[in-house]
């Protein structure tokens, strides 16, 4: 675990604070500040202690060069308003004159947001004279950007190495709730694992089959591994090249001791679309016309049995096709026993994953798992077992 706001010193310095802001608009106007209130605590608490709080982030993708709509003008307010009405200056660029004259200005426990660091290519580049550049702004620096920790930017990487860093309170609350769903976690462990592809998630299942001591896999994902251990699968989404591929992961998991369980009933329709006449069948007796788009309540309650077993649980990605109802029934009922046991304490609960974010929302629990991650990409890339750059760097 890296450094925390508990092991730095920050009255009357200038801190460079790497956030995420990368939020939704719409018209101008910011649609969904979950990110600015997340930060809010972190910036608080180093304004409340002295510091000058130099609020940086990307948003969009610029190219290298400034982009008037992707301009982080229009979240000033928006920050101030998450930071109970405390002023926040805004500097119109996040290297040079400008930036080092807003900065110049401010005093302990006032805020100053940069504009858009993409505006520069060398921010993406990893350039080690622009981090240098923005490493003349600040005395320390710490990072709240988990969601943007995969990647080896100069404000992500780069800069942590020319001043003294730490972890944001954000940061740390990610990094310690990973660290006990994978790293030193409860056991036994459970994961599950839904989504399309199997071809985009080999290097998850491959890491998750040595940590775990259950895998439940959903989602069309499920379908190509039922097709390579033999069972016609209709007109189901299925990686049928993937066979060979599907099989090696389940010897991996054998080998390890990891239970695979996969679907053993299936939701079937002729059509995907809402309202569409849907039947529960056997895995072994779908129709040649028919595709499978969620997991049956057989495979749910059973799911939902094993779950009692555990003590922690990780999630990424939905069962079946939750977007449209009636293929939403098997994730909502998974999610909604898993978020009873959590509450009960019985189970600790990490999850993550956009689809993952929508379904726990769809089945009314997001604020029911112990753990929620939004960072997307690094959230994956961890559960790979991939080093992120935007960590190691902290030391």
């Amino acid at each position: 675990m890296p450094k925390t706001l508990d092991d730095i010193d920050v009255a009357g310095k200038r801190v460079f604070l790497r956030a995420d802001l990368n939020v939704p608009m719409r018209d101008g106007e910011v649609s969904d500040a979950t990110r600015i209130s997340r930060l809010a605590p972190t910036i608080t608490e180093l304004a409340d202690k002295g510091a000058i709080v130099i609020v940086a982030s990307h948003f969009g993708r610029p190219k290298g060069e400034p982009v008037p709509e992707m301009s982080l003008v229009p979240l000033a307010g928006p920050l101030s308003a998450a930071l109970g009405g405390r002023n926040v200056s805004f500097a119109n660029d996040c290297i040079g004159g400008e930036a080092q004259k807003v900065v110049g200005a401010a005093k302990g426990g006032d805020v100053v947001l940069l504009e858009n660091l993409r505006f520069h290519e060398g921010e993406e580049l990893n350039d080690p004279d622009f981090a240098a550049e923005l490493a003349k702004l600040a005395d320390i620096y710490v990072n709240d950007a988990f969601s943007a920790a995969h990647r080896a930017h100069a404000s992500t990487e780069a800069l942590a190495h020319l001043l003294p860093s730490a972890a944001g309170r954000m940061m740390q609350a990610e990094l310690d709730a990973l660290d006990s769903a994978l790293g030193s976690p409860e056991r036994p462990v459970g994961a599950i694992v839904g989504g399309a592809k199997v071809s985009t998630k080999l290097d998850l299942l491959g890491n998750l089959v040595g940590k775990v001591d259950m895998l439940a896999i959903g989602g069309a994902m499920a379908n190509t591994f039922l097709h390579a251990l033999g069972t016609d699968v209709g007109k189901s989404l299925c990686e049928h090249d993937m066979a060979g591929t599907a099989l090696e992961i389940l010897g991996l998991a054998d080998e390890a001791g990891c239970e695979i369980i996969l679907p053993s009933d299936a939701v079937v329709a002729r059509e995907f679309a809402e309202g569409a006449p849907s039947d529960v069948v056997p895995v072994g007796a779908v129709p040649d016309d028919m595709m499978i788009l969620d997991i049956g309540p057989g495979s749910a309650n059973g799911l939902a049995a094993k779950l009692s077993d555990l003590k922690t649980l990780v999630w990424n990605g939905p069962l079946g096709a939750f977007e449209v109802p009636p293929f939403d029934a098997g994730t909502v009922m998974v999610a909604r026993v898993a978020a009873d046991l959590t509450r009960a304490g019985a189970l600790k609960t990490v999850a993550g994953g956009g689809d993952t974010v929508a379904a726990l929302v769809a089945a009314d629990v997001l604020d029911d798992f112990s753990y929620v991650s939004t960072a997307g990409g690094a959230f994956l890339e961890w559960l790979e077992g991939k080093e992120l750059p935007g960590v190691k760097a902290l030391g």
